[in-house]
């Protein structure tokens, strides 16, 4: 036994990246350092705070004896900050994260033979470019899903909305008062994506081809639709629970969201729905990544590995409206059930727009695109009314 420069502990030698598992010596970790500190979308990672049904952490740390610390973080860019800082081993980043923290070199290789559940990853994510990237895997698929429409069912009645346009355009809502000052919009230039994907339809003469990968027209015509929308967003979130309380005492009335907040809101008894509008949606597959200078690399990957357990990817699905990264998950959960991962986006995986991080080299457009730091500061200003 020997161990590698990054504490994992290895029979014989442990190869790092996408090699050949057939290749690989029998490798196992050594003691865990006794902690993990993860940075995490709220919700992702459960102790039965909030109900006691959902916990998957629990029984991890007693069996591990890895003590699990969380920081939630609200936005992609808010988790690239934290991981530049340094501190912590893991991170729950989407597809507009990942790119970034890769070619930081915030993140590093993961070693997928010390996975053994990896193989029952769902085939469509084991090797998806926003987490394998130079044929080396750099994340362990997570949770996916996609961003609905999320309504006030007495505001809308029987004439549930079938397009985005409630939330960008001024108008009238079946309750016969203006849709001004009680819709919101997510707080994240990502959000840039969601206007192009409502105008890949409403404009087609724009010639979108792909909502993260937009010439200067096009995004011009999108920064112009979220100008206007300015005027009509009361409030913009990034943090789930504040956009439950905004729904519950707030007065908003229809937002991109997660289904986790309609969940939540649900179980409170809040008159709220969703739907996936005729424009479709965009949507996130979130990959968990370990620090390029992770402290504790062998509880993490303790973590790693009781992530994809079944059950805990089933609750998870079942708590946060996602999808499993693991096919098995979605039968046999009594809190998910075995309709839930339908009911939830499994079969449309093609439909979705998945985050991720605009550049200026882009197949659809002549590698003539805006690239991501154009969008941060273009919707800081947006935010600020200009």
């Amino acid at each position: 036994m020997k161990f590698l420069t990054n504490g994992v502990v290895a029979m014989g030698f442990l190869a790092i990246g996408s090699a050949s598992l057939a290749a690989q010596p029998l490798q196992k970790l050594g003691k865990g350092e006794g902690r993990v500190d993860i940075v995490a979308w709220a919700g992702y990672i459960e102790r039965g705070a909030t109900d006691k049904k959902f916990d998957w952490v629990t029984g991890f740390e007693k069996a591990s004896g890895c003590k699990v610390n969380v920081k939630t973080a609200g936005t992609s860019d808010e988790m690239v900050a934290l991981m530049n800082e340094g501190g912590f081993d893991l991170v729950t980043a989407s597809g507009d994260a990942t790119t970034r923290l890769i070619r930081g070199k915030k993140v590093q290789p993961i070693n997928v033979g010390l996975i053994p559940s990896y193989k029952n990853i769902d085939p469509r994510l084991q090797k998806a470019p926003w987490h394998f990237e130079g044929n080396t895997h750099y994340g362990v698929p997570y949770q996916w899903g996609w961003n609905v429409l999320m309504y006030n069912t007495k505001v809308f009645g029987d004439k549930k909305p079938t397009s985005w346009s409630v939330v960008f355009e001024e108008q009238t809502l079946p309750d016969g008062k203006s849709n001004k000052g009680r819709v919101q919009a997510f707080d994240g230039p990502i959000y840039i994506a969601d206007a192009a994907l409502y105008l890949m339809k409403k404009n087609p003469a724009l010639g979108i081809k792909d909502p993260y990968e937009l010439n200067e027209a096009q995004y011009k015509a999108a920064l112009e639709l979220l100008r206007g929308q300015r005027k009509l967003v009361g409030k913009y979130w990034h943090d789930a629970f504040v956009q439950i309380d905004d729904f519950t005492n707030e007065g908003v009335v229809a937002s991109g969201s997660w289904q986790f907040q309609a969940n939540i809101l649900g179980s409170k008894k809040v008159p709220v729905a969703t739907v996936v509008p005729t424009e479709g949606a965009t949507g996130w597959a979130d990959s968990t990544m370990m620090h390029a200078d992770a402290k504790n690399p062998n509880c993490a990957y303790m973590w790693l590995e009781h992530s994809l357990n079944p059950k805990l990817q089933g609750d998870l699905s079942a708590w946060f409206g996602s999808v499993p990264a693991v096919p098995a998950a979605c039968k046999g959960n009594a809190l998910l059930g075995d309709t839930g991962c339908d009911r939830q986006g499994y079969k449309d995986f093609e439909r979705i727009s998945f985050w991720k991080t605009p550049t200026s080299m882009c197949k659809t457009q002549n590698n003539q695109c805006v690239p991501y730091h154009k969008w941060v500061s273009d919707f800081i200003a947006i935010l600020g009314g200009r």
